[in-house]
């Protein structure tokens, strides 16, 4: 390939906005002349690595915007050690067809047994699918509508909730609301309600939600939005952290 003809396909490449084609072209072009690849061969290779490096910085740039607190994956979580948990239902749930179909995920069980994890591992999942993703835990949500509404900006910071593909709203039931503030929450469910995903962590069962919310019909309404299209999972296995302090205990005890 001649110097001309390379710096014409890098001038074009650039303007077309395919910058690793711009970067690359001579380890294509040596990749193409080791392998005798024909020219429809020598293109499928250039889209493929072209569309590859988009979508993984495309999959980063959803990372960075989700405020995800880790980016665990269930590869990293320990099926051993919650014996109860079928392997199956959060698998099901990896597939992403809830959120395909803009239904919910909810996972019910005691502190420590995961259930961030898995919210979390699921997010992942659904950034590399390519679905826009937002994490929050439901207290710092709830701070921050109630701060929005004081300063006359409510519809805006809804629309941080109501504008991703996948909202987690991580800790649900760890602090008891006011009836006004369970009122924000139930804007945010009603108008997600078939228009996104919502996957949801809480230490208390349904049945507990009327305490939680402080008032048992705001409840009922909320349940029955986020209920209707939802798979439900429960954890109730000992705790993760528990396990590697008593661990941790045990090798300070044998010092």
């Amino acid at each position: 390939m001649s110097e001309l003809v390379s710096t014409r396909i890098r001038t074009t490449a650039a303007k077309l906005g395919l910058p690793h084609l711009a970067e690359s072209l001579n380890q294509y072009a040596g990749r193409a002349d080791e392998a005798k690849m024909g020219y429809l061969d020598f293109l499928d290779l250039v889209l493929a690595e072209e569309l590859a490096i988009r979508d993984d910085r495309r999959f980063r740039q959803g990372l960075r915007l989700s405020k995800l607190p880790h980016h665990k994956t269930l590869d990293e979580y320990d099926f051993s050690f919650q014996p109860e948990l079928d392997p199956r239902k959060i698998k099901d749930l990896a597939t992403l067809a809830f959120v395909e179909a803009k239904a919910n995920a909810a996972l019910l069980g005691p502190p420590g047994v995961g259930k961030t994890h898995i919210a979390v591992a699921l997010s992942v999942a659904a950034c590399r699918a390519g679905f826009s993703v937002y994490f929050t835990t439901l207290d710092d949500m709830v701070r921050q509508l109630k701060a929005a509404e004081a300063a006359g900006r409510l519809n805006s910071k809804l629309r941080t909730y109501l504008r991703p593909g996948v909202l987690v709203v991580d800790e649900v039931g760890y602090q008891p609301l006011e009836r006004a503030e369970a009122n924000l929450v139930f804007q945010v469910i009603s108008k997600r309600y078939e228009k996104g995903s919502i996957i949801l962590t809480s230490n208390k069962t349904f049945s507990e939600w009327g305490q939680v919310f402080g008032d048992e019909v705001l409840a009922t309404a909320i349940l029955d939005r986020l209920l209707h299209h939802c798979d439900v999972v429960s954890i109730n296995g000992p705790s993760y952290r528990l396990k590697n302090r008593l661990a941790a205990i045990e090798r300070e005890t044998a010092a």
